[in-house]
């Protein structure tokens, strides 16, 4: 028995050996982080990110170890973080949120072998990415439902921080709103948070009793949803299907796919074949959906929704398109010209014309 279970160890042993001459040494998982601005519960911007990191473990297993941290500060927090993770090994490491800009770079300078992919920023590096999608295209399309929707003709928004995603956003809604229904009203509030239920619950409140029968939000909670659905009017969920939270409330959300982009960007790193780039996709691409269109929408602006939808993943349509002018009167586009992604769509700092709101310095 024992000769037998040694001749047996003795044939394992020359295999693995032949193995690793044959195929060099079993590689080590490639080590990713994500450093996410929230919780990952937020049922929004951070669990859809976690939720492609998720898909890459799933697609990669074995050869990926993932690491996340949740909710942490914009500012020199960040670039700890970055600095400890890139001190733990890990060799891609995407950090999520606009404000990690600065740290990134700064952290990407200081750990020049790994590499760094951030989210909604423009400054970039030998070893650090940039990536984004077009939300403003979900913003059209929701957009145009809400113009059709509203009995009150006020729709109410509530915004983060005054960047250009986020004015995007609001300037791609109006004017689809504004498109089908002419006597449409934008509310805006602003509350400085990516994440702040209390807050994004108040804001709602504040554009209800303003009128607001729609509410649209570019925050990462769950609470204008429940909100919405505790008053009786209609909301959208955002970058995740938010539909549990306001069952009769949502009538359809934008949702955020990033597990592609993670797995193919891991991979590159995996490969050897990672380069830095900047991405900004959307519905064409995969990385700006939709989830299931609220029954209560008529046939007609369902129609209308799926028709936007279409002509957006065929590339027949911008949502900026001219003519438009600028909040001050002067002309921004053209009869049929739309933007160039930079600078005009990349920097924007400025509302279209009819909304009667400020954008805080």
């Amino acid at each position: 028995m024992f000769k037998k279970l040694f001749i047996n160890a003795i044939r394992l042993f020359l295999v693995a050996s032949i193995s690793f001459l044959a195929g060099g040494a079993i590689a080590a998982p490639t080590k990713a982080a994500f450093i996410y601005i929230g919780p990952t519960g937020d049922m929004g911007w951070t669990y859809q990110h976690d939720v492609g990191a998720n898909y890459v473990k799933k697609h990669m297993g074995d050869d990926v170890e993932i690491t996340t941290v949740e909710s942490v500060e914009e500012g020199p927090d960040a670039e700890r973080v970055m600095a400890q993770l890139a001190n733990k090994g890990n060799e891609i490491i995407f950090t999520t949120s606009f404000g990690y800009m600065n740290p990134t770079l700064k952290a990407a300078k200081r750990f020049p072998n790994v590499k760094f992919e951030h989210a909604t920023g423009y400054k970039r590096a030998d070893n650090v990415s940039t990536y984004s999608a077009r939300f403003y295209e979900g913003r059209h399309v929701i957009g145009k439902i809400a113009g059709k929707m509203t009995k009150s003709n006020v729709i109410g928004y509530i915004a983060s921080f005054p960047i250009p995603e986020v004015i995007r956003g609001i300037n791609a809604s109006y004017l689809a709103a504004k498109s089908v229904n002419p006597d449409i009203q934008m509310k805006i509030v602003w509350v400085f948070s990516w994440f702040d239920p209390g807050k994004e619950a108040d804001a709602a409140k504040a554009m209800i009793d303003q009128g607001a029968d729609i509410i649209m939000q570019h925050t990462d909670s769950t609470a204008a949803m429940m909100m919405a659905e505790e008053n009786g009017i209609y909301a959208f969920g955002q970058a995740s299907d938010m539909g549990a939270f306001g069952p009769r409330a949502q009538l359809t959300a934008i949702i955020d796919d990033w597990g592609p982009y993670y797995l193919q960007r891991v991979r590159a790193v995996r490969d050897g074949t990672w380069e830095s780039a900047d991405t900004f996709d959307g519905v064409r691409e995969g990385m700006v959906g939709f989830s299931p269109l609220s029954d209560q929408l008529p046939a007609d602006v369902r129609a209308m929704a799926l028709q936007a939808i279409g002509e957006l993943a065929a590339g027949t349509l911008h949502p900026f398109t001219g003519p438009v002018n600028k909040q001050d009167g002067s002309p921004w586009l053209a009869d049929g010209e739309t933007p160039p992604m930079f600078p005009d769509l990349l920097t924007m700092d400025f509302y279209v014309e009819g909304i009667d709101s400020k954008i805080p310095q």
